[in-house]
């Protein structure tokens, strides 16, 4: 199996994928979190800083990625990402990889520098992912520009926006699968039977919640719908 890295926001579920890789056998990094984040994250914050710093806000909910998508990489950027994987690259460990929420925000210099690995975008209904805090929720924190708001699930509504517009931006890789975290708890033999097939490998079952999928319906409050809405119906997230 090639190198295998996970794309999705934090709160999205990334978690339940690492720790499924992790036990069968896959090295997701000489050190790992509870959450199944290759840690310690400062050289690939570092790359997001760098990258962040050629992404243009626009103003309200749109940013010109034009320019990153353009522009060679910035070969600081790739020292940075060098040195946050230069264990998971010099393991030798057939099966192996990463997953760090942050990624996603520098998806489309990750598919450039690693056009042949596994890529698995996993999506999560946005409305269950703005419940809890997150190291992203912040955009400010990693460079990015956007709308200041003192409500913290819109600061929350407007990360996973911008991520989910972020990857959608990106050219597909040439080996990508998506998932969708619901799939992975409700169906979990038939997801992981797809997952299999991608990656080539067997895969462990862990203990799956089902409470875990729609939280949102509890929760209460705003749920950022002006934000997510159209993202909802994209994704195939109905009520």
């Amino acid at each position: 199996m090639p190198i295998v890295t996970i794309i999705g926001r934090g709160h999205s579920g990334t978690r339940a994928m690492s720790h499924t890789l992790y036990t069968s056998g896959v090295f997701m990094g000489r050190t790992i979190n509870t959450s199944g984040d290759k840690v310690p994250p400062g050289d690939l914050y570092d790359a997001c800083r760098i990258f962040a710093g050629y992404v243009r806000w626009e103003g309200g909910l749109s940013w010109d990625f034009s320019r990153v998508m353009e522009m060679d990489i910035d070969s600081s950027f790739v020292e940075k990402v060098e040195s946050y994987l230069a264990d998971v690259m010099e393991n030798g460990n057939p099966c192996r990889g990463w997953k760090l929420p942050e990624t996603t925000l520098i998806y489309p210099w990750i598919v450039r520098m690693f056009p042949d690995i596994r890529y698995i975008h996993w999506i999560r209904d946005p409305r269950d992912g703005i419940l809890a805090p997150h190291r992203t929720d912040d955009l400010g924190d990693f460079g990015i520009a956007y709308p200041a708001t003192e409500n913290i699930r819109r600061q929350r509504a407007i990360s996973w926006l911008y991520q989910y517009q972020l990857m959608k931006a990106t050219p597909n890789p040439g080996h990508l699968i998506t998932v969708r975290f619901e799939d992975f708890v409700l169906k979990q033999e038939e997801t992981l039977l797809r997952l299999e097939a991608f990656l080539g490998i067997p895969l462990s079952r862990i203990v799956v919640r089902p409470e875990a999928v729609g939280r949102w319906k509890k929760a209460g409050g705003d749920l950022q719908l002006d934000l997510l809405g159209e993202a909802l119906a994209e994704l195939g997230y109905g009520d």
